[in-house]
């Protein structure tokens, strides 16, 4: 079994094929991955995220990489929309189940008017490859499987990398090794 560094120095390599930003996806659109872990080495593998956004994004020759967290964009459209201290003092008050309603409701979630989606398109520009972060921390808020199959529709030229705290055999997100997510089928493993 290959270990998480091996697994790791691949992503870069990978990002750089041709291959990569010519669309390789199902009906020849631009490619979504999944790079799938354990969960324990999710301080490692961000490390070697902004090792990488170093590389690419310093090098005039490779697209730059844009990377969102998907928990800190949450936080970033509750703290624009002056939600954020509502949030927290409904929590205090309401508690967990109905704040997390509220924050999905706020987001729009996971309708067509998907703030977070929103958010992700107007900072991304053409040349651009986007990571997706954040996954654990802003679950169960924001599921992977939702931000997928509603960013591919906005993003399709652009290839897109999500970092997934778990497992992802190519139908099915894992999270955590234990939570099944519905089943996503357009994405492909960025490292085996």
């Amino acid at each position: 079994m290959v270990n998480i560094n091996e697994r790791l120095d691949q992503i870069l390599p990978r990002i750089k094929e041709d291959s990569f930003m010519e669309g390789r996806g199902l009906g020849n659109e631009i490619g979504y991955y999944v790079f799938d872990y354990d969960p324990e080495d999710e301080m490692l593998v961000r490390d070697y995220i902004q090792f990488v956004k170093d590389k690419m994004n310093n090098n005039n020759s490779y697209p730059d990489i844009v990377e969102f967290d998907l928990y800190q964009v949450m936080l970033d459209i509750l703290e624009d929309k002056g939600y954020l201290d509502k949030t927290m003092k409904m929590e205090e008050s309401q508690g967990s189940e109905r704040v997390l309603k509220a924050i999905k409701r706020s987001l729009r979630l996971p309708g067509k008017n998907n703030l977070v989606i929103k958010q992700i398109k107007e900072n991304t520009e053409d040349n651009n490859i986007v990571f997706l972060t954040g996954v654990g921390k802003a679950w169960p808020i924001i599921r992977s499987h939702t931000i997928l199959n509603n960013l591919h529709p906005v993003l399709d030229t652009i290839p897109v990398v999500m970092f997934f705290p778990g497992k992802y055999d190519g139908s099915s997100l894992i999270l955590f090794n234990k939570i099944k997510d519905d089943n996503y089928y357009r994405a492909f493993r960025l490292v085996e």
